[in-house]
């Protein structure tokens, strides 16, 4: 991988992050388009750097909700903020497990060609789809619902979605968020919940990425160290804007068609 590559997946990276297209499905289509063969566990490295990237864009776009948010956490305030962190802290939950039990497991579809790509893109296809018709925006704006906030039992549910959306195709904001729709959240909540809860894993794993580097165990050889800077560069720069992109898509309910978006490049994938 050369720094061009790098530069190319961190804007794919930056872009897909938020839209629920699926950042790993389309930086493994980006990886097969560019010729490039990394093993799974390299494949999956290169994408935690540039999700800790969006991770810290979304702590910038949202700085002015994270802040009270943390001030009330640490300082165990138990107010409304207070317990909002400790339902994102619930929702980490699942994904916590998959990520210890199962790392293995889930490194075997990184890198390894687009069937498995194309098969989740359907998939978050068909939940965009029955999340727009399920709560669609036009019928809700005629009828007067507004929705509710997330409770504990959403929020729960909410993280196993973002556990079963660990492999690359399946988009981990446009399953949290259809999630979120079909349990009947506010819109602007759900978008603004997705984006938060995925913060901890990132930044867990990648303080354990971080350890192995320091431990020696060869974290970055594969890749290059300037090739990491420029993704996590452009992925950081094209998050930012496309986090404020994805809360205003979401408000309006226009999800459908990228509905119809995973459908057509899914398949494109099957057939590849």
């Amino acid at each position: 991988m050369d720094c061009i590559d790098a530069l190319i997946l961190g804007i794919v990276q930056g872009l897909a992050e938020y839209l629920p297209i699926s950042s790993s499905g389309h930086l493994e289509i980006c990886r097969e388009i560019l010729g490039l063969r990394l093993a799974g566990a390299d494949a999956l490295e290169f994408d935690i750097v540039l999700h800790v990237a969006t991770v810290l864009s979304t702590i910038v776009v949202l700085w002015s909700e994270f802040v009270p948010l943390c001030k009330s956490f640490f300082t165990i305030a138990r107010d409304d903020k207070f317990f909002y962190v400790c339902k994102i802290l619930l929702s980490c939950i699942p994904v916590a497990v998959v990520g210890l039990l199962f790392k293995d497991f889930v490194e075997q579809f990184f890198g390894g060609g687009l069937l498995v790509v194309g098969i989740c893109l359907l998939v978050t296809a068909c939940l965009l789809s029955f999340a727009y018709f399920f709560r669609n925006p036009d019928r809700e704006k005629r009828e007067g619902i507004r929705g509710h906030d997330i409770s504990w039992t959403d929020a729960l549910i909410i993280g196993c979605a973002q556990a079963v959306a660990v492999l690359p195709g399946l988009s981990r904001s446009g399953t949290t968020i259809a999630t979120g729709l079909l349990l009947g959240d506010k819109r602007d909540k759900i978008a603004q919940f997705s984006f938060f809860m995925v913060i901890i894993p990132i930044l867990g794993e990648a303080l354990l990425s971080t350890k192995d580097l320091i431990a020696g165990e060869g974290v970055g050889e594969a890749i290059g160290m300037w090739p990491l800077l420029v993704g996590f560069i452009a992925s950081f720069v094209v998050g930012c804007a496309a986090c404020k992109w994805m809360i205003s898509i979401v408000k309006k309910g226009k999800l459908v068609w990228f509905a119809v978006y995973c459908l057509i490049v899914g398949v494109l994938c099957i057939v590849w």
